[in-house]
């Protein structure tokens, strides 16, 4: 089994009187590629901003691995986290200070080259909603964070972008990280996933490769 670098235990959310996830536990290990599935209103966004330290879990625990392993999960939030009067240079170099980095400008370079946007030098209001799915990404990709994960991803990217996508996810994956992904794209699941975790009113109905999914269900 590969070594565990994020662990969710028995984790819980309540709004209120409504329960949006059952108990739920997940682990992603060193190399893994998890694809998070259903539908609208299942609770993928709610547990993927647990897993990201931006929810506190109602109860349960989530565990990164080793010290200080908080800062290497990079988050890439279905609505964007960025001021829209700065430059996407300007928003980078903002959040990479905010998280303490030993070396802003260089995670700010890199993360930039990742995506595609060193070059770009409009304010984030003037950007097309593809380009500023590319600067929502790249926010998460600050600090090389050894898990990555990602709330639909290739939404409003077009196909060249989504196989840049694939080819960051695939670098992380290779170096042992772990990555991941909610998507509602079962075939996007069974070309990039080795595993498909599904959801449906916060409760985990399939878990295993996404190629055996439609037999589960069917």
């Amino acid at each position: 089994m590969p070594a565990a670098l994020l662990s969710a235990r028995r984790v819980t959310r309540r709004f209120g009187a409504r329960v949006v996830l059952e108990p739920l536990d997940l682990e992603l290990g060193e190399g893994e590629v998890v694809a998070l599935g259903g539908p609208n209103g299942a609770g993928k966004s709610t547990l993927l901003a647990i897993l990201a330290g931006a929810l506190a879990p109602s109860e349960g625990e989530v565990s990164p691995a080793g010290p200080g392993a908080r800062s290497r999960v990079g988050w890439m939030p279905q609505q964007p986290a960025f001021y829209r009067r700065l430059t996407p240079r300007e928003n980078l170099d903002l959040f990479a200070r905010l998280a303490g980095l030993p070396d802003p400008q260089l995670a700010v370079a890199k993360a930039l080259e990742a995506v595609g946007l060193e070059d770009e030098e409009r304010r984030s209001a003037q950007l097309s909603v593809g380009t500023l799915q590319r600067l929502n990404l790249a926010i998460g990709l600050l600090g090389d964070p050894r898990v990555l994960l990602l709330d639909e991803p290739t939404a409003s990217l077009d196909v060249a972008h989504r196989e840049q996508l694939w080819r960051l996810v695939a670098s992380l994956r290779e170096a042992g990280g772990a990555v991941l992904f909610a998507t509602h794209n079962l075939e996007e699941a069974r070309r990039d996933a080795g595993r498909l975790v599904v959801l449906e009113a916060g409760r985990t109905v399939f878990a295993g490769p996404p190629g055996d999914y439609r037999e589960a269900t069917t």
